[in-house]
């Protein structure tokens, strides 16, 4: 079977990233379905293995590489494609007595964070890995290193040169894509425009086929309280949003609904399987029911169950599919992270190579 080369970013190297990805990388059943390289410093991935070890008893070594053809992937060693930003001095505290961190933003962190992202889009741009995933940054911290960007998708989307693309939120079989994602609610609503939102249902349609869903059944969320009851909270539904659907529609693109659906009650219909997936008018109203679904709290016990969810850009050259979480500075380095994200990232990743490949 063919086995994937999946580039795995370490996220800001003083955030969970490291520690997610030594216990993600635990599973033995991923070196079954994938090769994984991780971008990232060997000195950051090392103080994770051993807290993790410490803490909940992984035994993973740690092996630097300068090139993608130095990689061995055989289980129980991860291959780390070293960029040589973070030293080891650079880590506060002992992984023999895993604490936070309590670093929170910096522009160290920010910068190394970027340029494992930046290289990691070149190796996938290259050929040379099948599909990227990538853990959490700051985007505090990469603007403090002078990368002005709202995020990975913005990155992703200026270092291949692709100027439509959207990103999807995915759980289970809830999946979610967005016509605007961060900026104000203020302008989200500004830029819920025909063409725009036409744009975004045709790549939601290729995003599901790009996973094997042959003939995508999507839903197109409104934006107004119900969907503005005919232009009294809104016309944005019948000036913008509809005239998108039918233009889909004439396209061969299927839309059962055949008209905006209400916001409130969309997801619930998607979670029952009327729709593969949710085309949104913001970022909160796709990111919310995502998040209540994926995101477990253990109120018992104080601790998440689950933090579960996918974040994949479509319309890309090249496959990017990210946690759906953030960095956790609070608890960053105390070796209790949880990896479901990360596992559930790789799992897509997999998946989308192995249909690009196939075609």
């Amino acid at each position: 079977m063919r086995k994937p080369i999946l580039g795995i970013t370490m996220g800001d190297p003083f955030g969970n990233g490291p520690e997610i990805t030594v216990k993600a990388l635990a599973d033995k059943t991923v070196y079954d379905r994938c090769r994984p390289l991780v971008i990232g410093d060997v000195a950051a991935m090392e103080y994770a293995a051993k807290a993790a070890k410490k803490v909940s008893g992984i035994d993973m070594k740690v092996r630097a590489v300068k090139a993608v053809g130095e990689a061995k992937y055989e289980y129980g060693v991860i291959n780390v494609y070293d960029m040589g930003i973070v030293k080891a001095s650079d880590i506060p505290g002992d992984p023999e007595d895993p604490k936070p961190f309590g670093l929170g933003a910096t522009a160290l962190g920010g910068e190394a964070a970027f340029q494992y992202v930046k290289k990691v889009i070149e190796l996938a741009m290259n050929g040379e890995v099948d599909a990227t995933i990538t853990n959490a940054l700051s985007k505090e911290a990469i603007n403090m290193a002078d990368h002005h960007y709202s995020g990975h998708t913005e990155i992703y989307a200026d270092y291949t040169n692709t100027s439509k693309y959207t990103m999807m939120l995915a759980h289970e079989e809830l999946r979610v894509v967005h016509v605007s994602t961060h900026v104000s609610l203020r302008e989200a609503c500004d830029r819920v425009k025909k063409d725009r939102v036409l744009d975004v249902i045709r790549i939601a349609n290729e995003g599901c086929k790009a996973i094997g869903i042959k003939e995508p059944k999507i839903a197109v969320a409104g934006l107004n309280p119900h969907c503005g009851e005919n232009g009294m909270f809104g016309r944005e539904e019948i000036e913008e949003i509809q005239p998108a659907i039918d233009a889909a529609m004439a396209e061969g693109i299927i839309i059962p609904e055949k008209k905006p659906t209400p916001p409130d009650t969309v997801f619930s219909k998607a979670l029952g399987g009327w729709y593969d997936i949710v085309v949104v008018m913001y970022h909160d109203q796709g990111h919310i029911p995502l998040k209540v679904k994926g995101f477990v709290y253990n109120k018992a016990e104080g601790h998440w169950d689950a933090v579960a969810g996918v974040n994949v850009t479509l319309g890309l050259p090249i496959i990017r599919a990210s946690v759906d979480h953030g960095t956790g500075f609070g608890h960053a380095g105390d070796g209790h992270a949880n990896e479901l994200s990360l596992v559930n990232a790789m799992d897509y990743g997999i998946r989308m190579a192995n249909a690009k490949a196939e075609k």
